[in-house]
């Protein structure tokens, strides 16, 4: 059987013990199609050239062949690693958190064909950006883009908004404006005194997504991860006591789900988008509209996470199969090299 030797590139300094990425190194390691599989991590300083400086194609990695756990992680992606040329791999396997280096993804496909990246670097750049929701307006709540104090305005004045920056990232910078009032996690602030921080972000950082404030946001969003198009699983997570936002870390919870009908036509539409991008793996999250029905909210290209948690909310192998279909994808969509390089270590 032809075995893929395949490399990730993550960041082991913005992990926790909730991070997906160990079980699915594990689960792909296991895979009989998977040959060498290497870590290497933006947080180790010995890979700063090929991270943030682009003068090397090399990278210091670590080897799966002793097992792996969030604990070996911390250890092993720094301490026991051994220099291997990333052109070497048959697929590169981006698991980076945001921020990306100015100039990175440039740096990564002229050195790899971008058709061995997953996910491709371009279809990165075109989806992961808060925009990318205005090419299918269809299945989101109203939605505009803001690049004026006239527009947020004016949407304003029609029914209250969320504004997302549209460059930000883990839910920060998103504030709500209703009946001339700012809220901001839990504070209050008249509109009128918070207007030069929206007029520093509409000059300075890109403007903001604005989407009609729903009322049933506290009935939860559902996060969904899709991987080579099929649906892996789902968790609702419910806002914390008083809050209008789903987040964990500030006091929310999460619970398994299942898509409902209307998810499920959602995935099918972005997928027509995202597969022929080199999407293989991506999450959404949706929210219940005010007609009752569930509406997209988020779509994240990036580092996808969640499936651990998934698994363990519902007891079911959600990691070995999101890995497997990982490698279907890599089998339909990477051809496979006869002739290459192969790298030293096992």
């Amino acid at each position: 059987m032809k075995k893929f030797n395949i490399l990730i590139l993550t960041d082991h300094l913005t992990h926790s013990n909730a991070n997906s990425i160990y079980e699915m190194s594990a689960a792909l390691r296991a895979h009989p199609a998977v040959g060498r599989l290497h870590l290497a991590s933006r947080g180790n300083e010995a890979n700063r050239g090929f991270f943030y400086h682009f003068d090397t194609t090399e990278l210091e990695v670590w080897s799966m062949r002793e097992g792996i756990s969030y604990e070996k992680g911390l250890k092993g992606l720094t301490e026991k690693t051994v220099r291997v040329d990333a052109r070497y791999y048959d697929v590169v396997w981006l698991r980076l958190p945001r921020p990306i280096p100015s100039g990175f993804f440039s740096f990564l496909t002229h050195h790899i064909n971008e058709r061995r990246i997953i996910n491709r670097p371009s279809g990165i750049v075109e989806t992961s950006n808060k925009k990318f929701l205005l090419q299918i307006p269809e299945l989101c709540p109203p939605i505009a883009f803001c690049d004026s104090m006239e527009v947020i305005h004016e949407l304003h004045n029609a029914h209250p908004i969320v504004l997302k920056p549209v460059e930000s990232y883990g839910g920060k910078g998103v504030i709500r404006v209703e009946q001339g009032k700012v809220y901001e996690s839990t504070q209050q602030i008249p509109l009128e005194d918070y207007q030069p921080v929206l007029e520093n972000q509409i000059k300075n950082h890109g403007g903001y997504l604005a989407m009609r404030y729903l009322k049933n946001v506290g009935q939860g969003d559902k996060r969904i991860v899709v991987v080579n198009g099929e649906i892996v699983g789902a968790a609702l997570r419910l806002p914390p006591q008083g809050s209008w936002i789903c987040n964990a870390s500030q006091g929310g919870s999460s619970i398994f789900a299942e898509p409902d009908e209307q998810e499920r036509w959602m995935i099918e539409r972005l997928n027509e988008e995202l597969l022929p991008r080199g999407i293989a793996m991506y999450g959404i999250d949706t929210l219940v509209g005010d007609d009752g029905r569930r509406t997209l909210s988020e779509v994240n290209t990036l580092s996808i996470g969640g499936v651990k948690q998934m698994a363990e909310l519902s007891g079911l192998p959600l990691v070995k199969r999101s890995a497997d279909l990982l490698v279907n994808y890599i089998r339909e969509h990477i051809p496979f090299r006869e002739k290459r390089i192969i790298p030293v270590i096992q």
